[in-house]
C-alpha cells in the first residue's frame, strides 16, 4: 500500500431494493464528520429506483444479478476501491449517526492492534433500542448479542473492548486483514458471514473491537422479513439456522467436533418439536431443512481451509456454555408468567363483567370479597378453607381415591385383563403386522394401545402404572372435565354464568358416572377412559358454533384429536358423532339457509369426524382386511361386550355392580322438571334431543349381534350409555339456572308451596352424588388377582421363554364338546385379548385337537411341535375320557400339576422355532407412517398460536 493510501477509508455500500433506507442513508454519509475518502455502490438486481439514487449521490454503481450474494458483492466493491487502508461496509438499511466513522478512525489510532471495529447498533425507526453491541455465538448456534430484549441504550455498554465479531453493517476493516481472512465466506451468503469472519480473525490471532461511541441504526430490513430477496425467498429462518450450524461446524476445534454434531443434531430434533408445540411449522421445517442442507464434504473443505490460518484459543470469546440453558430457564419462566397474566386478565375481565351486569349485587359482594383476600393473605391453607366449593371438591377427589384403592397396584379382573410387563409389549403389538398370540393372528392390535402405550412411556415405561392412573384419576379427570364444560354452556344461556353450587353438583354427578354406571367395577377400561375424555371432547365441540371462521377450525382439530381419542377407547362413538354432526349441519342448514355452501359451516364437523378416520387408519383398514370388523363395534376389554336392559339403559347402568339404579332415576325425573323454567327451555330440549338420539343408536344396537372367534356377543353401547347420563345431567343443571333466572327476575316473594317444593327437589338432588359418592368409597368390584387358569407354573415359566413354547388348555367333555385356547407368554394382557377375540379360527389347528382327543396318530406329536405346542393341559375337572386319550397318544409324555384334578402332557419333541413366524406386511409400515404424520399435524394444529420470534442468526 502506498504512502498515499495509508489511512484512507472507502466505504462500500451494498443495496438491493432498498430505495426506502437509501435516502437517509445517503445523508448519513453525507454528514459525516470524517467523510470517506471514496464511496463505492454496488447494486445486487434492485427493481425499485434504489440505483439512481445512489448514481445521483455518489457517481457510477457497479450493478450485479439479483440472486448475488453478499460475500461476492463485497468482492465486486472491493475491486472498484483503489488504494486505502481501511473499507468501510454498509448496508442500504443501516444510517450512520454523523461521527459514526470519526469515532471508529479514533479507536483505531488508539488501538493500532485492532483489524475489525465495529459501531453500537441500534434500531432504526426506534433509534433508542439496542441491538448489537458487538457479537457472539453460543454452542448451540444461538446468536448472543448480551443484551436484554428491548433494552434501551443509557450508556450502560458505552466501554470499547474485544469481542468475537461485529455486525457488516458498519463495520470498519483493514483492508490487508480482510484480504489475508479470505474475506466473507461464500457458504454464507446472507447471514452469519460477520460471525464466521470474526471467528476466522480471532484464530488467526487478529483483534475485533467494538467501539460504542459510534452508532449505526439499522433497520434489519432481511431479518424481519420486510425485504425477500432471491437468496432467502420466505424462508429466513432457514438461511439464519443453516448459518449458524455451518459457522459452528466450520470453526469448532477438532476435539469438540463430534461433540457439537451431536449436540447440534439433538438440539435441532428439540427445536423442532418446540415449533411445532407452539404451531410453527414454518419455522420447523427450517430448522429440519437447515441441519438436512449441510454437505459433510462442503463442511471439510471450509475446515481445511481455516486449519492453515492460526489457531489461536478463541474460547474466552464464545459465550459460555452454561447460556443455552439459562436462555431456557427464561424461557420456562416466561411461559409460566405469561400463563399467570393470562389468567390474571382473565378474572379480572369476567370480575369487571360482573359487576357491569349486575351493578347493585356486585357492590354489595365487593367488600366481603376484599376481606376474604386480606385474611387469605396469611397463606394458601386459608384461602383453601374459606371456600367452601374448593373444600368439597378436595374431599370428592379423595373419596373418589379412596373407592379406586383396588387401583393402587397391579390392576385385572372383570373385563380387564392383566398389564403386560412392560409398555414395550404395547408398542410392539401397536408396530408389528403379525402377533404371535394363539395361533397367529394378523388381526391388528385394538387402537387404544397407542394412547396406552405414551402414557406408559410416560410413567417410566410401566404398563401397569398406566392402567392404574387411567383407573385412578378417572374420577378426578372427568369432575375436571365436566366443571369447564358446565361452566361454558353456563356461561353461554346466561350472562351470569352458573352459580357455583350448581355448578359443582353438576361436575360431581357426572364425575361419578364410571362408578356409579358399573363400569369401574367391572373392570371396563375403554368405558373409564371414555367418561374422561367426553367433557373435553364437548368442550371443543362447542367452538362449531363461534362466529369466527378460524376458531371454528381450530374447535374443528381440537374435536378431531379427542373424538379419535374417544374412538380409539369406545368405537362405537363414532357412529354417534356422526349422527349427531348429520343433525346439526341440518339444523344450521335450516336456521342459515346459505351455511350449507360456506365451507366453514360445514367444513369443520366434516374435519372433526374424518380425523379420527386417518388417525386410526391402521387399526380400522387391517381389521376390514383380517375379517376382524366385528372390532368397528366392539369396545376395549373382554368378551363379550355388556348388553344392558332398557331400564338399565335409562338408570345409566351397565348391569350389575353399579351404584342403585334408582338414583339414576331420579336424574331423568329431575331432567324432565328441567323442562319447566322457560329461560333455558330450549337449550335443555337439545340436550333431551341429544339424549333420545343416544337412546334411539342405543335401540338399534341392541339388535345387532357379532359372531367372533369366542362365539356372539352383542355390539358395545357402554359408552352411549355414558353420553345419556351426561346429557341428562347437563339438561338438569341448565334447568336449575332457569330456575335460579326465574327467582332473579320476579319481584315477588315466592308462594310457600313452590318454595317448599323446590326445596324438596334440591334434596333429591342431592342424593345423586351423595349415594354414588358413599356407593363408591366403599362399593364392590371385580378387580381382583387372578390364577393361570389352572395351568402350573412351570408351564407357565417356560412359555414366557419363548412364544413358540405355547400351551394348548382343552375345556370340555367328549359328551358336551371339546373347546380349546392356546396360551402363550405368561398370559393374555391388555390389548391382547382383543386381539384373540376377533381372530378367526384356524381350521387347521382345530383339526389338530380333534384329531388329539379323538384319535391321535404317531404324528400328532410332530404336529403340535411346528404349530409351536409344549405342552397340553386339561384343567379341573378333567373329563376322564379326554384324558384317557391323550394319555395313549404316542408322543405325549405326562407332566405334573400342582392339582390332582388337573391333567397335563409335554409333547416330546422340541417346539419348531420358526412355527410363529407369519407374512410380513409392507402396509403396515405405511398406516403407521401415514398415522404420525397425520398425528404431527393434527396436534400442531391444535396448539394455540405464536408469532415466531426471530431472535437467532447473523442481521442484516
Amino acid at each position: 500500500m502506498s504512502a498515499a493510501g495509508r489511512g484512507a477509508v472507502a466505504a462500500l455500500v451494498v443495496s438491493h431494493d432498498g430505495a426506502r433506507w437509501l435516502p437517509l442513508v445517503i445523508d448519513g454519509l453525507r454528514a459525516q464528520t470524517r467523510a470517506p475518502d471514496h464511496v463505492v455502490c454496488v447494486d445486487t438486481g434492485s427493481r425499485d429506483e434504489g440505483p439512481d439514487l445512489l448514481e445521483a449521490a455518489f457517481g457510477a454503481v457497479r450493478s450485479a444479478p439479483a440472486g448475488t450474494s453478499y460475500p461476492e458483492a463485497v468482492r465486486l466493491g472491493l475491486a472498484e476501491v483503489g488504494d486505502v487502508e481501511w473499507l468501510w461496509l454498509l448496508h442500504d438499511d443501516s444510517t450512520p449517526a454523523p461521527d459514526a466513522l470519526e469515532q471508529l478512525l479514533a479507536a483505531a489510532q488508539d488501538h493500532p492492534e485492532a483489524d475489525l471495529l465495529g459501531p453500537k447498533l441500534r434500531e432504526w425507526p426506534s433509534l433508542r433500542r439496542l441491538l448489537e453491541v458487538g457479537v457472539t455465538i453460543s454452542g448451540t448456534g444461538r446468536r448472543e448479542t448480551g443484551l436484554e430484549r428491548g433494552e434501551y441504550d443509557q450508556g450502560q455498554h458505552d466501554e470499547v473492548r474485544r469481542v468475537l465479531a461485529v455486525n457488516s453493517a458498519g463495520m470498519l476493516v483493514r483492508r490487508e486483514a480482510f484480504e489475508a481472512l479470505g474475506g466473507f465466506d461464500d457458504q454464507l451468503p446472507v447471514f452469519g458471514n460477520d460471525l464466521d469472519l470474526g471467528w476466522r480473525a480471532a484464530a488467526a490471532g487478529r483483534t475485533t473491537l467494538v467501539v460504542p461511541q459510534a452508532v449505526v441504526f439499522h433497520a434489519e430490513a432481511a431479518h424481519r422479513g420486510v425485504r425477500r430477496t432471491p437468496l432467502t425467498g420466505r424462508h429466513t429462518h432457514f438461511q439464519e439456522r443453516r448459518a449458524a450450524l455451518f459457522t459452528l461446524l466450520v470453526n469448532s476445534p477438532g476435539r469438540t467436533l463430534p461433540l457439537q454434531v451431536v449436540r447440534l443434531t439433538l438440539g435441532t430434533l428439540l427445536r423442532v418439536l418446540g415449533f411445532l408445540l407452539v404451531r410453527s411449522p414454518g419455522e420447523a421445517l427450517d430448522e429440519l431443512a437447515a441441519l438436512v442442507s449441510l454437505r459433510p464434504r462442503s463442511l471439510l473443505r471450509a475446515r481445511r481451509e481455516r486449519s492453515g490460518r492460526g489457531g489461536a484459543d478463541v474460547r474466552r470469546l464464545l459465550a459460555p456454555w452454561w447460556l443455552p440453558y439459562r436462555h431456557g430457564l427464561d424461557l420456562v419462566g416466561g411461559v409460566v408468567a405469561a400463563a399467570g397474566n393470562q389468567a390474571a386478565d382473565v378474572a379480572e375481565r369476567r370480575r369487571i363483567a360482573a359487576a357491569e351486569r349486575d351493578p347493585e349485587s356486585f357492590a354489595a359482594r365487593r367488600p366481603v370479597e376484599e376481606d376474604d383476600v386480606l385474611e387469605a393473605d396469611s397463606g394458601w391453607v386459608a384461602r383453601f378453607l374459606s371456600n367452601p366449593v374448593a373444600v368439597l371438591l378436595a374431599v370428592v377427589v379423595l373419596v373418589s381415591l379412596v373407592g379406586a384403592r383396588a387401583a393402587f397396584g397391579p390392576v385385572t379382573g372383570g373385563a380387564l385383563s392383566p398389564a403386560p410387563q412392560g409398555v414395550g409389549d404395547w408398542w410392539r403389538l401397536h408396530l408389528e403386522s403379525w402377533h404371535p398370540l394363539g395361533a397367529g393372528t394378523a388381526v391388528p392390535a385394538p387402537p387404544y394401545l397407542l394412547p396406552m402405550a405414551l402414557l406408559g412411556t410416560l410413567l417410566g415405561g410401566s404398563a401397569t402404572a398406566a392402567v392404574s392412573a387411567v383407573m385412578l384419576l378417572a374420577v378426578p379427570v372427568s369432575l375436571w372435565g365436566a366443571w369447564r364444560l358446565l361452566g361454558l354452556l353456563g356461561r353461554l344461556v346466561s350472562p351470569r354464568g352458573l352459580p357455583r353450587w350448581l355448578l359443582l353438583w353438576g361436575a360431581v354427578a357426572y364425575a361419578l358416572v364410571p362408578a356409579t354406571s358399573g363400569a369401574w367395577g367391572q373392570g371396563r377400561l375403554g368405558v373409564v377412559a371414555a367418561v374422561a375424555v367426553l367433557p373435553w371432547l364437548a368442550h371443543a365441540a362447542v367452538g362449531f358454533a363461534d362466529p369466527e371462521a378460524d376458531r371454528r377450525w381450530r374447535a374443528a382439530w381440537r374435536s378431531g384429536v379427542l373424538l379419535a381419542l374417544l374412538v380409539a377407547f369406545a368405537p362405537v362413538a363414532w357412529l354417534l358423532a356422526l349422527v349427531l354432526a348429520g343433525l346439526g349441519v341440518a339444523a344450521a342448514a335450516g336456521l342459515v339457509p346459505d351455511a350449507g355452501r360456506r365451507r366453514s359451516a360445514w367444513g369443520p364437523p366434516a374435519l372433526a369426524l374424518g380425523l379420527p378416520v386417518v388417525l386410526l387408519l391402521p387399526w380400522w383398514l387391517p381389521a376390514i382386511q383380517h375379517r376382524a370388523a366385528e372390532g368397528l363395534l366392539l369396545g376395549a376389554g373382554r368378551l363379550p361386550a355388556p348388553m344392558p336392559d332398557g331400564l338399565d339403559v335409562l338408570a345409566g347402568r351397565l348391569g350389575g355392580l353399579g351404584a342403585p339404579a334408582w338414583t339414576g332415576l331420579l336424574v331423568v325425573v329431575l331432567a324432565l322438571v328441567a323442562l319447566w323454567p322457560r329461560p333455558t327451555r330450549i337449550p335443555v330440549l337439545i340436550c333431551w334431543l341429544l339424549a333420545a338420539v343416544t337412546a334411539l343408536l342405543t335401540l338399534v344396537l341392541s339388535w345387532v349381534t357379532l359372531d367372533v372367534a369366542g362365539g356372539s356377543t352383542p355390539a358395545s353401547v357402554a359408552v352411549l350409555v355414558v353420553v345419556w347420563q351426561g346429557a341428562l345431567v347437563t339438561a338438569v343443571v341448565l334447568g336449575a339456572l332457569g330456575a335460579v333466572e326465574l327467582r332473579r327476575a320476579s319481584s315477588t316473594p315466592m308462594p310457600t308451596p313452590w318454595r317448599t317444593g323446590l326445596v324438596a327437589l334440591g334434596v333429591v338432588a342431592a342424593l345423586v352424588p351423595l349415594v354414588g359418592l358413599g356407593w363408591f368409597a366403599g362399593g364392590e368390584h371385580r378387580l381382583v388377582e387372578e390364577d393361570a387358569a389352572g395351568v402350573p407354573a412351570y408351564m407357565v415359566q417356560s412359555a414366557a421363554q419363548a412364544p413358540e413354547r405355547g400351551i394348548l388348555v382343552l375345556t370340555g367333555s367328549v359328551r358336551d364338546g371339546v373347546d380349546y385356547v392356546v396360551r402363550r407368554g405368561d398370559g393374555v394382557s391388555v390389548g391382547e385379548d382383543e386381539v384373540l377375540g376377533l381372530s378367526p379360527r384356524d381350521p387347521a389347528l382345530a383339526e389338530l385337537v380333534r384329531r388329539a382327543v379323538s384319535e391321535p396318530d404317531d404324528a400328532l406329536a410332530t404336529d403340535l411341535s411346528e404349530r409351536g405346542i409344549e405342552y397340553v393341559v386339561l384343567p379341573a375337572p378333567a373329563d376322564g375320557d379326554v384324558a384317557s386319550v391323550l394319555d395313549a397318544a404316542a408322543g405325549l409324555v405326562q407332566a405334573s400339576a400342582e392339582d390332582r384334578a388337573t391333567r397335563a402332557w409335554r409333547v416330546s419333541r422340541e417346539p419348531a422355532p420358526d412355527a410363529l413366524d407369519g407374512p410380513g406386511s409392507w402396509l403396515r409400515p405405511v398406516l403407521l407412517l401415514v398415522q404420525l404424520a397425520a398425528l404431527v399435524v393434527a396436534l400442531v394444529q391444535c396448539a394455540p398460536t405464536r408469532g415466531a420470534s426471530r431472535t437467532e442468526g447473523s442481521r442484516t
